[in-house]
């Protein structure tokens, strides 16, 4: 991923563990080192993409990270249902909220931004009547319209900063594509 956007995701995890401990956060998949083509993405090209999994409590109400394993083609063929509930778990719409709200601040605190969030739009309700949530409402462009694909085990957030095509910092060594 881009540099910029691993120190946003840094920071705002940096701020989760202050303001949510004991809250498990999961990170999914970004894109390839050097960019490219990451199928079955359509995105995920230009390192500045990134996927997130749902925070989940189990039946006891503890926050667990999210079950993914090779037979759920790592958590990607997981599916909540109305009640946003898979199995024993249900998805912690509060620590989700607080994640993305982290995630907002951590990019203006490095002077970009975040171009686009998709998530279930029949969840954003839930997202919206959250603590966070008229702040997330105001600051965060979510995708109004259906994805190709269901984003209710994932939230997909797309980084807005300006890069070259192969920006590369050779004394750091971090990958910079975008």
């Amino acid at each position: 991923m881009h540099a910029t956007v691993a120190d946003v995701i840094v920071a705002s995890y940096a701020a989760l563990q202050a303001r949510t401990p004991g809250v498990h956060y999961v990170y999914g998949e970004t894109g390839w080192a050097a960019g490219g083509s990451f199928k079955p993405h359509r995105t995920h090209q230009n390192g500045l993409s990134v996927d997130f999994f749902v925070p989940v409590r189990d039946a006891q109400g503890r926050s667990v990270p999210l079950p993914t394993s090779p037979l759920t083609r790592f958590g990607y063929d997981l599916e909540f249902d109305a009640e946003a509930r898979h199995g024993e778990h249900r998805i912690d719409f509060p620590a989700l909220a607080e994640h993305l709200y982290a995630l907002h601040r951590a990019t203006r605190a490095q002077g970009v931004g975040i171009a686009r969030v998709i998530f279930d739009t029949a969840y954003l309700p839930a997202l919206f009547a959250t603590p966070r949530g008229p702040y997330l409402r105001q600051h965060l462009p979510f995708m109004k319209g259906k994805p190709w694909v269901r984003h209710d085990e994932h939230y997909h957030v797309d980084f807005a900063l300006a890069c070259r095509p192969d920006d590369r910092g050779p004394a750091s060594g971090r990958t910079r594509t975008g």
